[in-house]
């Protein structure tokens, strides 16, 4: 059972960031590998379903710990346990979307690294250029590794103070206490923990790199536009400069359509997920600032993710942003191909007028910007970041009123 091992179009290897490296391990949110046999795939299919059923479980368990909080109106010892409720109810929509259109992951992620991922060996300028905009999101990608850390060790403290707690606040509706019961379910928040934080980290990485690789795309194809441009000029072939043109306006277009329509496909595949990220954003930032206000010397573990979260959300938005405003240029990329200087050197008036048609066209093609959204309800930008963050502290304000108003009580 291999994973999907990303390649160029020339079947050399990608050399994946240390996150997606991470992130490939992941036997829900990566990929099988199209040689893996019949065999490997029913076993692939065997550990979603357990990794579904044990979701399952800890769903029933956090909520039971919940319910048990909320009705002894405990506003602290709820919010302990809402953060990792959140993302475990998260994870379980995004994984079910996930293993629904497995198949066509791989084919996409197939697409991406032969066509649209910059190789470094081509391309060293621009893939240092564009890798060096995921320097923030590998910073976050250690941060969201850190807490997963402080959760793992929970199990030594337990064996040395010979208590029986497990890594999240659960209340399961049978006993837990005989060992032979504690340790696999012990295991299994393990397994959950490592699942998630891969999952919280890797996918996120996977569609930043997705989005500036794009982006980077078409500021290569500005820059191509550019330079052959130039040599028309220098050369002056006057009787051919506007059928060169028309056909080098052609020839970008072919490729522009082609980004376009990756743009499309990338689109497809995560809007819903994008959605399901962003809908739960503000009410996890929201118990992880309440929790690291309260008390943040023990609460660090939520002060470090609540930082990781909210570093993660302005990256993401700034990345979208870019490309943006990328593929909002492409229009007066097109205007600005000195076509006026053709046409006034051209001797050639029927392919004088060609030209004219086909920029108008191609302005036309490109006259709205692209963004990522969550099934076309917000787009994937800074400014949503900032909404949700807004959004979060107004939550916060409402649970610190509501905590001042019990402890008065």
């Amino acid at each position: 059972m291999v994973r999907y091992v990303p390649r160029f179009a020339d079947g050399q290897k990608v050399k994946l960031a240390w996150p997606l490296a991470v992130f490939r391990l992941n036997h829900i949110f990566w990929p099988l590998d199209p040689s893996t046999g019949k065999w490997g795939r029913y076993l692939d299919k065997v550990l979603a379903v357990a990794m579904s059923l044990v979701f399952m479980q800890h769903n029933d368990a956090e909520l039971r710990y919940l319910r048990f909080e909320a009705s002894n109106r405990n506003l602290d010892a709820f919010l302990t346990g809402m953060p990792t409720y959140l993302i475990l109810v998260e994870a379980q929509f995004r994984s079910l979307h996930i293993l629904l259109h497995f198949e066509k992951l791989q084919k996409f992620l197939e697409i991406f690294y032969a066509n649209i991922y910059i190789d470094p060996r081509k391309e060293p300028e621009m893939f240092r250029k564009v890798d060096g905009k995921m320097i923030i999101n590998r910073l976050v990608s250690a941060m969201y590794g850190a807490v997963i850390s402080l959760y793992l060790i929970a199990p030594v403290f337990s064996i040395i103070n010979q208590s029986k707690d497990f890594l999240y606040s659960m209340i399961f509706p049978f006993d837990s206490d005989p060992l032979y019961i504690f340790v696999p379910l012990l295991l299994t928040n393990v397994w959950v923990g490592i699942v998630i934080d891969t999952m919280m980290f890797g996918e996120t990485n996977l569609l930043c790199e997705l989005i500036v690789h794009l982006n980077g795309s078409y500021m290569l194809l500005k820059r191509d536009l550019q330079l052959a441009i130039e040599k028309i000029l220098v050369a002056r072939d006057r009787p051919h400069m506007a059928k060169q043109l028309k056909v080098l306006i052609i020839k970008t277009l072919r490729k522009n359509v082609a980004l376009n329509q990756f743009g499309q496909q990338l689109e497809a595949q995560y809007t819903v997920r994008v959605f399901i990220m962003f809908a739960f954003a503000a009410g996890l930032l929201c118990a992880l600032s309440f929790k690291a206000y309260t008390n943040p010397m023990a609460n660090y573990i939520y002060a470090i993710w609540f930082g990781a979260k909210t570093v993660e959300l302005l990256s993401l938005g700034q990345i979208g942003s870019d490309l943006a405003f990328t593929t909002d240029s492409l229009s007066t990329m097109y205007y600005l191909t000195h076509w006026e200087q053709i046409l006034q050197y051209s001797t050639n008036p029927s392919e004088n007028l060609r030209l004219l048609k086909l920029i108008n066209l191609a302005i036309e093609m490109n006259s709205k910007p692209f963004y990522v959204t969550g099934l076309k309800y917000f787009r994937v930008s800074l400014q949503a970041g900032l909404k949700i963050l807004q959004a979060s502290f107004s939550y916060f304000t409402f649970l610190t009123s509501m905590q001042r108003r019990q402890m008065s009580n």
